[in-house]
């Protein structure tokens, strides 16, 4: 079968200790986590996570499979990436020698919907918000800058229309 990322999303009791107990799973099985993010849902007792996994149709199968399991998790569901808004942000600081390349790393950030958040007299830092390929697609351009530091938050995701991963 094809290796694929695949977008896991987990409703989980928000408490101390339920990341580290889901991330040793998926260590004991031998996944990998390509990204994860966690923050509380609406509901105040619980925490949204969503999980990229690279592998095949068995192995995202075996992972829900073992995450049904777990006594903290509340609810888990394979996301189709057809049916769903993906976004990731990052943080990227850029090394700007002179007023041309601060300009040039302006006008960038202008196409690509980014925002420039600090500047000093050295670098500049843009946030950019998007999907994978629009936030890999603005740094193959910065890295001609020079790229001093950058922090990327991994990929959030939500089904569109009425379909949700929820508790009921």
């Amino acid at each position: 079968m094809k290796e694929q990322s695949y977008v896991i999303a987990a409703i989980v009791e928000h408490k101390p200790g339920v990341l580290h107990t889901i991330s040793n799973m998926f260590r004991r099985r031998g996944f990998n986590i390509e990204s994860i993010t966690v923050g509380p849902t609406e509901q105040g007792d619980t925490a949204r996570m969503t999980i990229t996994v690279k592998g095949d149709e068995n192995i995202v199968e075996q992972v829900i499979k073992q995450m049904r399991k777990m006594i903290d998790v509340v609810k888990v569901a394979r996301l189709d990436p057809a049916a769903t808004v993906i976004r990731e942000m990052a943080l990227i600081k850029v090394h700007t020698p002179d007023t041309r390349a601060r300009s040039d790393i302006i006008n960038y950030a202008d196409i690509f919907r980014a925002r420039v958040v600090d500047v000093s007299q050295e670098t500049v830092m843009v946030e950019i918000t998007g999907d994978s390929e629009k936030i890999n697609a603005f740094m193959d351009l910065m890295r001609s800058f020079g790229v001093e530091e950058m922090a990327r938050t991994g990929i959030t995701a939500l089904s569109r229309g009425t379909k949700s991963v929820r508790i009921e």
